[in-house]
Protein backbone atom coordinates (compact mmCIF):
# COMPACT_ATOMS: atom_id res chain seq x y z
CA UNK A 1 0.00 0.00 0.00
CA UNK A 2 2.82 2.43 0.75
CA UNK A 3 4.26 1.71 -2.71
CA UNK A 4 1.06 3.08 -4.28
CA UNK A 5 1.06 6.23 -2.13
CA UNK A 6 4.69 7.15 -2.74
CA UNK A 7 4.44 7.23 -6.54
CA UNK A 8 1.27 9.35 -6.33
CA UNK A 9 3.04 11.82 -4.03
CA UNK A 10 6.04 11.89 -6.33
CA UNK A 11 3.76 12.49 -9.30
CA UNK A 12 2.08 15.42 -7.50
CA UNK A 13 5.37 17.02 -6.47
CA UNK A 14 6.96 16.84 -9.91
CA UNK A 15 4.48 19.15 -11.71
CA UNK A 16 4.76 21.68 -8.86
CA UNK A 17 8.54 21.78 -9.30
CA UNK A 18 8.10 22.13 -13.07
CA UNK A 19 5.46 24.83 -12.50
CA UNK A 20 7.86 26.73 -10.23
CA UNK A 21 10.64 26.55 -12.82
CA UNK A 22 8.31 27.70 -15.59
CA UNK A 23 6.89 30.47 -13.37
CA UNK A 24 10.40 31.62 -12.46
CA UNK A 25 11.39 31.79 -16.11
CA UNK A 26 8.24 33.76 -17.01
CA UNK A 27 8.82 36.11 -14.09
CA UNK A 28 12.48 36.70 -14.99
CA UNK A 29 11.41 37.42 -18.57
CA UNK A 30 9.08 40.19 -17.31
CA UNK A 31 5.75 38.40 -17.75
CA UNK A 32 3.40 40.44 -15.55
CA UNK A 33 0.93 37.54 -15.26
CA UNK A 34 3.67 35.66 -13.42
CA UNK A 35 3.44 38.18 -10.57
CA UNK A 36 -0.24 37.35 -10.06
CA UNK A 37 0.58 33.65 -10.03
CA UNK A 38 3.39 34.32 -7.53
CA UNK A 39 1.05 36.37 -5.36
CA UNK A 40 -1.59 33.64 -5.43
CA UNK A 41 0.99 31.03 -4.51
CA UNK A 42 3.11 32.82 -1.86
CA UNK A 43 1.24 35.84 -0.48
CA UNK A 44 -0.18 33.89 2.48
CA UNK A 45 3.28 32.69 3.45
CA UNK A 46 4.74 36.20 3.19
CA UNK A 47 1.82 37.65 5.17
CA UNK A 48 2.11 34.97 7.87
CA UNK A 49 5.85 35.61 8.27
CA UNK A 50 5.18 39.34 8.57
CA UNK A 51 2.35 38.97 11.11
CA UNK A 52 4.41 36.64 13.27
CA UNK A 53 7.37 38.98 13.26
CA UNK A 54 5.59 42.34 13.48
CA UNK A 55 2.47 41.37 15.43
CA UNK A 56 0.39 43.86 13.44
CA UNK A 57 -1.95 42.83 10.63
CA UNK A 58 -1.95 46.22 8.90
CA UNK A 59 1.84 46.35 8.85
CA UNK A 60 1.92 42.75 7.64
CA UNK A 61 -0.38 43.68 4.75
CA UNK A 62 1.90 46.60 3.90
CA UNK A 63 5.00 44.36 4.05
CA UNK A 64 3.30 41.79 1.82
CA UNK A 65 2.51 44.46 -0.76
CA UNK A 66 6.03 45.92 -0.59
CA UNK A 67 7.52 42.42 -0.96
CA UNK A 68 5.78 41.78 -4.27
CA UNK A 69 6.49 45.29 -5.55
CA UNK A 70 10.17 44.84 -4.62
CA UNK A 71 10.24 41.45 -6.32
CA UNK A 72 8.82 42.89 -9.51
CA UNK A 73 11.12 45.92 -9.58
CA UNK A 74 14.20 43.78 -8.89
CA UNK A 75 13.22 40.85 -11.13
CA UNK A 76 16.39 41.34 -13.18
CA UNK A 77 18.39 40.07 -10.20
CA UNK A 78 16.46 36.78 -10.09
CA UNK A 79 18.32 33.88 -11.72
CA UNK A 80 15.88 30.99 -12.41
CA UNK A 81 18.59 28.33 -12.45
CA UNK A 82 20.31 29.40 -9.23
CA UNK A 83 17.52 29.48 -6.64
CA UNK A 84 13.84 28.61 -6.44
CA UNK A 85 11.52 31.57 -6.96
CA UNK A 86 9.81 30.98 -3.61
CA UNK A 87 13.08 31.09 -1.68
CA UNK A 88 14.12 34.29 -3.49
CA UNK A 89 10.75 35.86 -2.66
CA UNK A 90 10.96 34.87 1.03
CA UNK A 91 14.40 36.49 1.21
CA UNK A 92 12.86 39.73 -0.06
CA UNK A 93 10.02 39.38 2.47
CA UNK A 94 12.49 39.00 5.32
CA UNK A 95 14.25 42.19 4.19
CA UNK A 96 10.95 44.09 4.04
CA UNK A 97 10.10 42.80 7.54
CA UNK A 98 13.49 44.01 8.79
CA UNK A 99 12.79 47.38 7.12
CA UNK A 100 9.48 47.58 8.99
CA UNK A 101 11.20 46.89 12.32
CA UNK A 102 13.80 49.55 11.53
CA UNK A 103 11.07 52.04 10.57
CA UNK A 104 9.40 51.40 13.93
CA UNK A 105 12.67 52.00 15.74
CA UNK A 106 13.35 55.21 13.77
CA UNK A 107 9.84 56.49 14.48
CA UNK A 108 10.28 55.79 18.19
CA UNK A 109 13.67 57.57 18.21
CA UNK A 110 12.20 60.53 16.33
CA UNK A 111 9.27 60.75 18.70
CA UNK A 112 11.63 60.77 21.67
CA UNK A 113 13.85 63.38 19.99
CA UNK A 114 10.85 65.57 19.28
CA UNK A 115 9.72 65.33 22.88
CA UNK A 116 13.17 66.54 23.91
CA UNK A 117 13.26 69.39 21.35
CA UNK A 118 9.68 70.62 21.37
CA UNK A 119 8.86 72.38 24.62
CA UNK A 120 5.76 71.52 26.58
CA UNK A 121 2.82 73.64 25.41
CA UNK A 122 2.31 76.73 27.47
CA UNK A 123 -0.09 79.63 27.33
CA UNK A 124 2.68 81.96 26.13
CA UNK A 125 3.93 80.13 23.06
CA UNK A 126 6.19 81.73 20.53
CA UNK A 127 4.07 83.20 17.72
CA UNK A 128 6.96 83.04 15.27
CA UNK A 129 7.35 79.28 15.89
CA UNK A 130 3.63 78.82 15.28
CA UNK A 131 3.93 80.74 12.02
CA UNK A 132 6.92 78.66 10.92
CA UNK A 133 5.08 75.43 11.71
CA UNK A 134 1.88 76.62 9.98
CA UNK A 135 3.88 77.64 6.91
CA UNK A 136 5.70 74.31 6.77
CA UNK A 137 2.47 72.34 7.26
CA UNK A 138 0.88 74.27 4.38
CA UNK A 139 3.78 73.14 2.14
CA UNK A 140 3.19 69.45 2.83
CA UNK A 141 1.50 67.34 0.20
CA UNK A 142 -2.26 66.92 0.79
CA UNK A 143 -2.04 63.33 2.10
CA UNK A 144 0.69 64.22 4.61
CA UNK A 145 -1.26 67.32 5.71
CA UNK A 146 -4.40 65.23 6.26
CA UNK A 147 -2.47 62.62 8.26
CA UNK A 148 -0.87 65.28 10.50
CA UNK A 149 -4.20 67.02 11.07
CA UNK A 150 -5.81 63.77 12.21
CA UNK A 151 -2.83 62.84 14.38
CA UNK A 152 -2.39 66.17 16.14
CA UNK A 153 -5.71 67.99 16.00
CA UNK A 154 -8.01 65.01 16.39
CA UNK A 155 -5.52 62.97 18.43
CA UNK A 156 -6.13 59.77 16.44
CA UNK A 157 -3.82 56.78 16.58
CA UNK A 158 -1.91 55.64 13.50
CA UNK A 159 -4.34 52.74 13.08
CA UNK A 160 -7.38 55.04 13.32
CA UNK A 161 -5.88 57.40 10.74
CA UNK A 162 -5.18 54.45 8.45
CA UNK A 163 -8.79 53.31 8.72
CA UNK A 164 -10.28 56.78 8.30
CA UNK A 165 -8.21 57.65 5.23
CA UNK A 166 -8.16 54.14 3.75
CA UNK A 167 -4.37 54.34 3.67
CA UNK A 168 -1.93 51.53 4.57
CA UNK A 169 -0.62 51.84 8.14
CA UNK A 170 2.99 51.96 6.95
CA UNK A 171 2.14 54.89 4.66
CA UNK A 172 0.50 56.77 7.54
CA UNK A 173 3.58 56.23 9.69
CA UNK A 174 5.86 57.31 6.85
CA UNK A 175 3.89 60.52 6.31
CA UNK A 176 4.07 61.35 10.02
CA UNK A 177 7.76 60.53 10.26
CA UNK A 178 8.74 62.56 7.17
CA UNK A 179 6.51 65.48 8.12
CA UNK A 180 7.82 65.67 11.67
CA UNK A 181 11.39 65.53 10.39
CA UNK A 182 10.67 68.44 8.04
CA UNK A 183 9.01 70.44 10.82
CA UNK A 184 11.84 69.76 13.23
CA UNK A 185 14.48 70.77 10.67
CA UNK A 186 12.58 73.95 9.85
CA UNK A 187 12.11 74.85 13.54
CA UNK A 188 15.79 74.20 14.28
CA UNK A 189 16.80 76.42 11.35
CA UNK A 190 14.39 79.08 12.57
CA UNK A 191 15.86 79.00 16.09
CA UNK A 192 19.42 79.19 14.73
CA UNK A 193 18.47 82.20 12.58
CA UNK A 194 16.70 83.96 15.46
Amino acid sequence: MSLIVEPRLAARKEPAVDDDKELGERFAAGDDTAVKAMYDRWSRIVYTLAVRSLGDTAEAEDVTQRTFVSAWTSRSSFRPGQAPLGAWLITIARRRIADAHEARARAARLEEALKAVVPEPTVDHDVSDAMVVADEVSRLEPDARAVLALAFYEDLTHQQISERLGMPLGTVKSHIRRSLTRLRTRLEAHHVAS
